[in-house]
């Protein structure tokens, strides 16, 4: 098969094309063919040598998600059969024309949905379900916060708050980046600019007065002044990126006159089962609003895979909206070669 692989820790040039061996699923993982996959930051901190594959996942080929069809390999009690289009998270890996996967973590691509754009489904979208409805509980009336709002998390997360009947506030840094993410109408009632020094004023105003229930942390330590002046009593903060940083000084007798939560997450290095049972609660619970078209993935472009290099550096100089997908197949629709 042909992969991406990481020749050295460094800037994206250290990425290169190769030729390899395909993989061999054991029990309980299917062995797909890859016709997309997306990029995600912890694949530039991997190719950097600072986010390390966890153990039973490629430490040079990265890739956290694909979409493809399933090829062989042992469904278990999925139902799924070669040929069958599906989607999926991984440990690693999905910079390839084949990965093994465990079977319960692939979900059934929507008939109506190309493969790039269901590549760009599994890691945003089963974060921000996870984070906001499984984790922190959100319900319907709630307000949540979601920093870093034109990010691929960021823009599932305002959908799946819609999907549950709360509201979601965005906060983007440049006035184009807000335009644009409030034409695409993905639920958001206000983007703000979090550099504004009124700006949990405005946060405040755009609850309806209070504070937010729940806050999306994506950024790390640069948004937590805001998180915890933002939140509401009995708030809950969820902790899922750190761009910015990972150390904070955090106010304890704000957080405690708030009767706060702080809830810190993680899904890459997750135990198998528990990224099973994630992807079974997703399925029941928002794979048919995917099929309905009312949660949608925003895809900033398609690149083939070949290309994997000028991806990074286009997410690392912070010029996309959405996700970055690498096609494996020439017209990146789906269409088999």
């Amino acid at each position: 098969m042909i992969a991406i692989v990481i020749t050295r820790p460094g800037p994206p040039d250290s990425l290169a094309l190769r030729e390899l061996p395909d993989p061999v699923p054991g029990p309980g993982e299917l062995l797909v063919r890859v016709r997309a996959t997306a990029v995600n930051r912890a694949d530039l901190l991997q190719r950097r040598g600072l986010y390390p594959a966890p153990p039973g996942s490629p430490a040079e080929i990265p890739g956290l998600e694909f979409a493809g069809e399933v090829l062989g390999g042992d469904p278990g009690e999925t139902g799924l059969a070669p040929g069958d289009r599906v989607m999926g998270i991984l440990g690693g890996g999905g910079y390839a024309e084949c990965v093994a996967v465990p079977a319960g973590q692939c979900l059934p691509v929507p008939p109506a949905l190309s493969f790039s754009d269901a590549a760009a489904i599994p890691e945003a979208f089963l974060t921000a379900f996870d984070a906001l409805v499984l984790q922190a509980g959100l319900a319907p009336g709630e307000v949540v916060l979601v920093s870093a709002a034109a990010s691929g998390v960021g823009t599932a997360a305002a959908q799946v708050a819609r999907e549950v009947g709360a509201v979601a506030i965005g906060t983007l840094r440049t006035a184009a980046k807000r335009s644009r993410v409030e034409q695409l109408d993905l639920g958001f009632r206000a983007l703000l600019d979090p550099g504004a020094p009124d700006l949990a004023a405005q946060v405040a105003a755009a609850a309806g007065g209070r504070g937010v229930d729940v806050v999306l942390d994506l950024v790390g330590a640069a948004s937590w002044p805001l998180a915890l002046d933002a939140l509401a009593p009995r708030g809950r903060i969820v902790a899922v990126g750190t761009m910015s940083g990972t150390r904070v000084e955090l106010d304890l007798g704000a957080l405690m006159r708030r009767r706060a939560t702080l809830i810190g997450t993680v899904l890459r290095s997750r135990p198998a089962a528990e990224k099973e049972a994630l992807t079974r609660a997703f399925a029941e619970r928002m794979l048919p609003a995917l099929a309905a078209g009312r949660l949608r993935p925003v895809v900033d472009r398609v690149l083939p895979l070949a290309e994997a290099a000028a991806a990074h550096a286009l997410l690392e100089r912070n010029d996309t909206l959405g996700k970055v997908v690498l096609s494996i197949d020439p017209a990146g629709t789906g269409a088999s070669r």
